[in-house]
């Protein structure tokens, strides 16, 4: 096994992008991809690592940048300034989005039948507009994702399979917002399912989050759980 990683561009309309990518190139045929989406600070380390261990699965790991190239924020205030646009402007997002899927799909090591989302925080959000685009995917990972539908329905049906990791006690996804989004994948007769982690909050598979207050905390059990339920789903929906 040699995990090879590199940076790629990409663009949505005139905005450059830049993707980090990681694969194992003892590998000779093309194989699944798993989209990565990155959490409101920008395309990070997090995110980066988390490609090496999907490359280490046997997938292609792509960590997508949903700001622009270089674009990185510094502090809460500054995340929630990237962030916000996107938020506001829905439409917006899944253009992003869609965006790193087209350009997933041209590596040359891609199975471009076989590729999966996986997102944290902001990016579950991402991820799941994505699939809500009804865009081919075969499923979708949000870890402690942000649910909320967009208010104008966009597919009437999605065909990714959904799998939303969640802590039960975060405080930007209460129980109410977790049944209408039961309700809504539901009614898009999605194949779904929702992990609920007990006495877990936001951000639980972020080792520096250290923040109670703001009701974000990391949980090295949630953290473990939903690594190797998504290990499961994934090897389910690309078998």
């Amino acid at each position: 096994m040699a995990i090879v990683s590199n940076t790629v561009n990409y663009l949505d309309g005139d905005v450059v992008l830049e993707a980090f990518f990681a694969f194992d190139d003892a590998i000779t045929t093309r194989r699944p991809a798993v989209l990565i989406s990155h959490t409101w600070r920008g395309r990070d380390e997090f995110v980066a690592d988390k490609a090496k261990k999907l490359a280490e699965l046997g997938y292609v790991g792509f960590a997508l940048d949903m700001y622009g190239k270089g674009v990185l924020g510094t502090n809460n205030e500054e995340n929630a300034q990237l962030m916000q646009p996107f938020i506001a402007d829905r439409a917006l997002l899944q253009q992003r989005v869609t965006a790193a899927f087209n350009a997933v799909r041209l590596l040359p090591w891609v199975d471009d039948k076989k590729i999966a989302a996986i997102g944290f925080c902001f990016g579950g959000m991402c991820v799941l507009d994505l699939a809500r685009t009804g865009a081919d995917l075969r499923g979708i990972v949000s870890f402690h994702g942000l649910l909320g539908a967009p208010d104008k329905p966009v597919a009437e049906k999605i065909t990714a399979k959904i799998l939303a990791l969640h802590g039960h006690d975060d405080p930007m996804g209460p129980p109410e917002q977790v049944l209408a989004f039961q309700t809504e994948m539901t009614a898009a007769a999605a194949d779904w399912q929702v992990h609920s982690y007990g006495n877990t909050v936001h951000a639980f598979t972020n080792p520096v989050a250290n923040s109670p207050e703001m009701g974000m905390m990391y949980n090295p059990d949630a953290e473990r759980r939903s690594w190797q339920s998504m290990q499961n789903f994934l090897a389910e929906v690309f078998a």
